[in-house]
């Protein structure tokens, strides 16, 4: 029996062969929501309205990887091999790639166009149907605006689509779309990677952090203790879910399924650790009951659609019941500033 390590990231054995590994893999993993995806083109309406407001959350995102990818991405060499095994000619027009690596909007004669790399609506979904809500104060300036009018105005804001920080599992589900990759092919045929190595706390207090708004740019400050365990509890538990959908939609036992396999079993494991630690947040428990419910092989996406949604509820009523003001069992585990992604870049002096 080969090692895990040389299925995954070794020379490619026969087919035959891998093909039996991991079935191994899958059967013995499994004995013991849809997605938010990409931001709608019809409603995009692009970072400048957004920095018109959030200027110094706009420069730290020109310092990100976010920012960089609409340039560097389609004049990367490994971004021209995947193209070339897909048979993709223009990255930027192909749908593999636009929705994950770029911001597009709609324009004039059914065509639609990438305008920036990931931007504040990747995130935050598409803003015309709630940008000017947001924005509005409700009809006043921040200075005048009642805390009863701020309740109703976030309320509108939501009901109308945007995602806000505090909404710990849409934003989750936003980052994992895509950094676990949803397509099979991209992986099997494409020599793309599975999804990179990422954990929502480390990733997002990293480059990618914006945290300016409440102190009007003088810093941009990490999350609160309360906050980063959210971000941790929820990363883990979108990532088992995500990895359970890929699990179920994958058709060949090729590399795309071994790793969808690894990741579920890593992220449920670390969940049974986090259920120890937080023994008074009893949906955790409860998710990882869920994943096991299924049993990670292929040809069996019903069952492992059902877990994912199971979880997928499970999260959304953590986020509802707690603030992470009560879990700190979970500081322990939570990754520290020396496995943050990159630097968070300061506001001007």
């Amino acid at each position: 029996m080969h090692s895990l390590r040389s299925i995954a990231f070794g020379p490619k054995p026969r087919l035959r062969s891998a093909a039996l590994c991991l079935c191994g893999l899958l059967v013995l993993l499994g004995s013991a929501a849809t997605s938010t995806g990409a931001s709608d083109p019809a409603k995009t309406v692009g970072p400048n309205a957004c920095g018109e407001c959030h200027k110094e959350e706009v420069e730290a995102w020109k310092g990100s990887h976010h920012f960089k990818t609409y340039r560097e991405m389609p004049r990367s060499t490994k971004a021209d091999e995947i193209a070339d095994k897909l048979g993709v000619r223009r990255i930027r027009q192909e749908s593999l790639c636009r929705s994950c690596h770029f911001t597009v909007q709609a324009k004039g004669n059914n065509r639609e166009e990438p305008i920036a790399g990931i931007s504040c609506e990747s995130c935050h979904s598409a803003g015309q149907d709630w940008i000017k809500v947001h924005s509005s104060w409700s009809g006043k300036t921040p200075l005048f605006e009642t805390k009863a009018e701020e309740k109703v105005r976030w309320q509108q804001s939501d009901a109308k689509g945007m995602i806000r920080p505090r909404s710990f599992y849409l934003l989750a589900k936003n980052c994992y779309t895509c950094h676990v990759v949803p397509e099979e092919d991209l992986v099997n045929k494409g020599g793309h990677r599975a999804g990179s190595e990422f954990e929502l706390v480390s990733w997002t207090q990293g480059e990618v952090r914006h945290n300016t708004w409440y102190t009007k740019g003088r810093e941009n400050a990490v999350a609160s203790a309360q906050r980063m365990r959210m971000l941790y509890l929820i990363g883990l538990g979108v990532d088992l879910e995500t990895a359970l959908r890929g699990i179920g939609k994958a058709k060949v036992r090729w590399l795309y399924a071994f790793e969808m396999a690894k990741r579920a079993d890593r992220a449920r494991k670390q969940l049974d650790v986090v259920a120890k630690a937080v023994p008074g947040v009893p949906e955790i428990a409860e998710i990882v009951k869920l994943s096991h419910s299924a049993g990670l092989r292929l040809n069996n996406e019903r069952r492992l659609t059902a877990a994912a949604d199971g979880i997928s509820k499970q999260l959304v009523q953590i986020t509802e019941k707690y603030d992470g003001s009560t879990m700190g069992g979970l500081d322990s585990l939570i990754p520290g500033p020396d496995k943050y992604k990159g630097t968070a870049r300061k506001p001007p002096s």
